[in-house]
């Protein structure tokens, strides 16, 4: 249909050009339209998300149109993506890391629409972010570009949404195992002649949990059994509204909006880090609010701005004050001396935390080749708490410690295209400002003044040349600086206490790849990559535990190498389709000095190192007028690795994670036309495997899951 509409438009623009031939010459032979109408005039423009691939940029871009049906979340879509793992303490809206490229949690900046994803009302975490209400994922590995204002070491991943500043609708139901619910939804209207816009978004998931788990129990003896349970304490609920109004395409602005949002979860603790110990009455949650006003304007024909500023709050609440000790079946054991599940006393706290962040991007196209870009991107943060049970009656409480951070990360690039577009670079550099301000509470209830202060600069360059039509090669370098974040610093209130002497981290970063899109061949369509990578870093922030609790510490020196592959091939006609990628990393401590100087050599504890995904399609399209059936199975091998430092102790004797294979299945029935249905209906953990991301952590075992998605 699209190739038709094009062809007729061709034809109608070439006629006045026709008729005008034939009055200028009588002997020139009549033109048919149908030698004008052939298959080979095809008409087409690269999307946005085309054209960022193949730029200069270090960037894998990921389409969501498929993953968006299904029973799938933000943290399962990325993990079938090279070089990212993501590892989740349990089911639906628990703890998840993101790494890539081995580089773990704040090291990777999360973004949604280039905006930081806390600023959009996501509070409990990208990993749990409904992949339905995003169009595409920009993976930017290593090397970050400038106009994110970001801090980042090891890449960033910018969730794309639809585009909203239009008329639209669209809703999302699902439904499954372990008492799962998830609703997500989106609606906007634009007014055409005033370009006035207004959108409202929201989500809602509920999950019990309570999937089967193999433990160990004590029998009548006292003797530990293995024995299969249902998790218990596990339940998950979270919602989150956000509103939007401005104006979008009008003289005095491209887009001038305020968002404003809400959202809030809570989530039941069932055991410790290890799944050694149940927990019956633990609970945490947080809510959070704020707004974000941004404003883009092309002010000239070479001259672009940029910006916006925001506000949130989070209060953060955790309470473990049970004065019972419980079994993995639920029962009440025993009633304990002092209260409190976790350590040998009571807490009933809140944290409230307060952030003010800005950004300011200014863009010069000096000619259609050459352009600089300008950022500044500020942003300050308070936190401060209350632990209403006191364990120091008459003392401060220790909770009221003043906690302030500042960062600044501002930068300037240049960008040139040469040859035609045969060639593209672009040269930055950046400034990292860092200013920590805190009361550290000593022995005795003592509380004394702690000041951080750093400042850094960092630089970078990234170029690609296109090879031949379809196919082409990248490489980037930067020297770039990751600030900590205040969760690092003071803890989250949960598991993980505080560092106020954690310090920025440094690294060196290199990325090449090579890569080949061919989409019209004998045999269908061929898209691979092949990537290698290097980070030699300085100060690594990783997180460290013990039975209880984290805590964030700093590796003198780390050296990370590795590679990647991708390839999918898609069958003419587009009825069968395969794919499959895989990431090699060797991620090694070599400080020479400090802490972890004993541990020279290691593998960095804890972290995949060898991990693979596999994916296969038919489709079957026409079934009953404009509709597609869909089957696909995607498939996850894991290697096994150490969750300590590989020479410490009998290597016979160490905790290990270990090596998983995991499987989907999912079958998909799609109406086109307006609106758009897509109904699927999935099986995860196929074989019901027993997984395990973190040690001793079960994830749930075989899964069946219904989704419904309309579009409008």
């Amino acid at each position: 249909m699209r190739r038709a509409r094009c062809l007729v438009i061709l034809a109608l623009a070439l006629a006045p050009v026709v008729a005008h031939a034939q009055e200028r010459d009588d002997e020139v032979e009549e033109i048919e339209l149908e030698d004008l109408l052939t298959d080979d005039v095809v008409v087409r423009a690269p999307t946005e998300a085309e054209e960022l691939a193949e730029s200069s940029d270090s960037v894998q871009v990921v389409e969501t149109d498929e993953v968006r049906t299904r029973a799938a979340d933000m943290g399962d879509a990325l993990a079938r993506t090279a070089g990212i793992t993501v590892r989740r303490a349990g089911g639906l809206g628990s703890f998840g890391r993101i790494c890539l490229h081995g580089m773990c949690d704040s090291a990777v900046r999360m973004f949604v629409d280039g905006v930081p994803y806390q600023l959009v009302g996501f509070g409990s975490g990208t990993v749990n972010v409904p992949v339905h209400l995003v169009e595409r994922i920009e993976i930017y590995r290593g090397t970050v570009p400038l106009r994110f204002g970001a801090d980042a070491l090891g890449g960033a991943i910018n969730l794309v949404r639809p585009s909203y500043f239009r008329s639209h609708a669209s809703v999302s139901l699902q439904t499954g195992s372990w008492g799962t619910y998830r609703l997500s939804a989106d609606a906007g209207f634009r007014h055409d002649d005033t370009g006035f816009y207004a959108g409202a978004q929201l989500h809602y998931d509920h999950a019990d949990n309570d999937y089967w788990i193999d433990v160990d129990v004590p029998d009548s003896r006292g003797r530990l059994q293995p024995a299969r349970v249902r998790r218990f304490h596990d339940g998950y609920e979270s919602y989150g509204v956000s509103l939007e109004t401005g104006f979008v395409g009008v003289p005095f602005a491209d887009r001038l909006t305020i968002r404003g949002f809400v959202g809030e979860y809570d989530r039941d603790l069932q055991h410790n880090i290890v799944m050694s110990v149940p927990y019956g009455d633990v609970v945490y949650g947080e809510v959070s609010a704020g707004a974000l006003a941004r404003y883009e304007h092309t002010i000239t024909d070479e001259v672009r701005i940029d910006a916006y500023v925001g506000y949130t709050r989070r209060d953060i609440t955790f309470l473990d004050a049970s004065s019972w000790v419980y079994d993995w079946r639920g029962r009440r054991v025993r009633e304990r001396r002092v209260a409190g599940e976790i350590e040998s006393r009571p807490r009933d706290q809140t944290i409230w935390e307060d952030a003010l962040p800005a950004r300011l991007n200014l863009a010069w196209q000096i000619t259609p080749e050459h352009s600089i870009h300008l950022n500044a991107t500020p942003r300050y943060v308070s936190r401060s708490g209350d632990e209403r049970i006191e364990s120091n009656p008459g003392g401060r409480d220790p909770l009221t410690a003043r906690r302030e951070l500042f960062t600044m990360v501002s930068g300037l690039s240049y960008e040139v295209s040469a040859f035609d577009d045969l060639l593209e670079n672009q040269v930055f550099f950046k400034d990292y400002v860092y200013l920590a301000s805190s009361e550290e509470v000593l022995p005795g209830n003592t509380f004394v003044d702690r000041r951080r202060e750093t400042h850094d600069v960092g630089f970078g360059d990234g170029v690609r040349v296109r090879i031949v039509d379809g196919l082409f090669a990248r490489g980037s370098y930067e020297y770039a600086t990751r600030l900590p974040e205040p969760y690092e610093v003071f803890g989250d209130g949960v598991q993980i206490v505080h560092n106020l002497q954690l310090a920025p981290e440094r690294s060196h970063n290199g990325t090449v790849e090579l890569s080949l899109d061919l989409e019209r061949t004998p045999i269908g369509a061929i898209l691979a990559s092949a990537a290698g990578f290097l980070r030699w870093h300085q100060d690594t922030i990783i997180l460290l535990g013990n039975e209880r609790t984290f805590s964030y510490q700093n590796v003198y020196e780390a050296l990370s190498a590795g590679a990647e592959a991708n390839v999918r091939w898609e069958s003419p006609g587009e009825w069968v389709a395969l794919g499959a990628n895989a990431t090699f990393l060797d991620h090694r401590n070599t400080s020479s000095e400090g802490t972890f100087s004993s541990f020279r050599g290691d593998r960095m504890p804890n972290r995949p190192w060898v991990w693979a995904n596999f994916s296969a399609q038919l489709r079957v399209q026409d079934l009953f007028g404009d509709d597609e059936l869909t089957l696909t199975w995607d498939a996850r091998y894991v290697h096994e690795f150490f969750r300590g430092w590989e020479s410490q102790g009998r290597r016979d004797l160490k905790q290990t994670v270990p090596s998983q294979f995991s499987q989907d299945l999912a079958l998909t029935y799609r109406v086109m036309g307006a609106p758009r249905i897509a109904t699927t209906i999935e099986l995860t953990n196929l074989t019901d495997e027993r997984l395990y991301d973190l040690f001793g952590v079960q994830r749930p075992g075989r899964s069946i899951y219904l989704k419904l998605v309309v579009d409008y």
